[in-house]
């Protein structure tokens, strides 16, 4: 199922903050972000990453993020975070492990080499991934624990999957990650040691 990205003009991305958009014919200028007490109402738009140089991770860490779904999608659209990130301003170079859910009680975990996506884990329904619910809102609060050998990712403080660290970029910037035509509340990633 594909659909063209819908605009939502907007003044650009919060100060501090850098973007990548999936393609390069994108404009991150089709995205609108409102400040809206601490978090950002973000319209897309087309699917980005979206990350501050100063947010990045290595050794034993962890990174979390809150997302609230506000609006149905016209169908299921995801949205994360993303963590490793390296060369994030070349697309032909960056690399980066991403979580994601939507709306249907989904989650996956992938890795991005430049252009190459690649899946660790497809998505799977998991009982602990919350369905929006009938008005089309979800609310995540998703969080990857990096241990020595070992990724854990967790919905709303309830394990999902664990995968061996290896298979994922690990060491490197973290940020979120929005997929096209959303309507999502969101807070800035924080890592913590």
């Amino acid at each position: 199922m594909t659909d063209s990205d819908k605009a939502a003009p907007g003044t650009g991305i919060p100060a501090g903050f850098q973007a990548m958009t999936d393609h390069a014919d994108a404009s991150i200028a089709s995205a609108k972000y409102t400040a809206n007490g601490g978090k950002w109402d973000v319209e897309t738009g087309p699917a980005h990453i979206l990350y501050a140089a100063k947010d990045s991770g290595s050794g034993v860490y962890q990174v979390t993020a809150e997302i609230d779904q506000l609006e149905k999608p016209k169908h299921p659209e995801a949205y994360g975070i993303f963590f490793g990130g390296q060369h994030l301003d070349d697309r032909a170079q960056q690399t980066y492990g991403y979580f994601l859910v939507r709306g249907t009680g989904e989650f996956l975990i992938k890795r991005r080499d430049g252009a190459k996506t690649t899946s660790v884990v497809d998505w799977t329904a998991n009982p602990n991934v919350p369905k929006e619910d009938a008005s089309g809102k979800a609310t995540y609060t998703l969080k990857v624990h990096f241990a020595k050998d070992t990724a854990h990712f967790l919905v709303n403080d309830k394990l999902v999957d664990a995968v061996p660290r290896s298979k994922l970029p690990t060491e490197g910037v973290a940020g979120l990650r929005i997929n096209h035509n959303l309507h999502v509340l969101v807070a800035p990633v924080a890592i913590e040691k």
